[in-house]
């Protein structure tokens, strides 16, 4: 690796992930009604209610898997941060280019890495 990404204000990088982290639990914290048990007592509802309450749940589940998805993109993030590896791509070792990562902070391939990875 060549010497850290001066451009890159990696205190900065750190706080934002931080404040996104709080930002998902506080969602899945307020979105976990959503992914209850649907009730399937058709006295209490009616079948069309039902269906909607299990569409919902489908929705509300893929909502959170996609949070945890990012939950998890921001900590393997964080750790590379720690550990100095911040801003170098995970296959090739260059840098990643300041744009890219300052439209995703979270990216781990440079763009050429990750153009290969998208035409296999």
């Amino acid at each position: 690796m060549s010497d850290k990404n001066i451009n890159i204000n990696l205190t900065k990088v750190a706080t934002e992930l931080e404040k996104r982290k709080t930002e998902i639990s506080d969602v899945r914290a307020t979105s976990q009604q959503s992914r209850d048990v649907v009730e399937l007592d058709q006295s209490k509802v009616g079948r069309l209610s039902r269906m909607d309450a299990l569409q919902s749940q489908a929705m509300s589940l893929e909502s959170e898997r996609r949070r945890q998805v990012e939950l998890n993109k921001i900590e393997t993030t964080l750790t590379r941060l720690q550990n100095g590896n911040y801003g170098y791509c995970l296959r090739c070792d260059e840098e990643i280019q300041l744009k890219r990562l300052e439209l995703d902070p979270t990216a781990t391939l440079c763009i050429d890495c990750a153009t290969k990875t998208d035409d296999s």
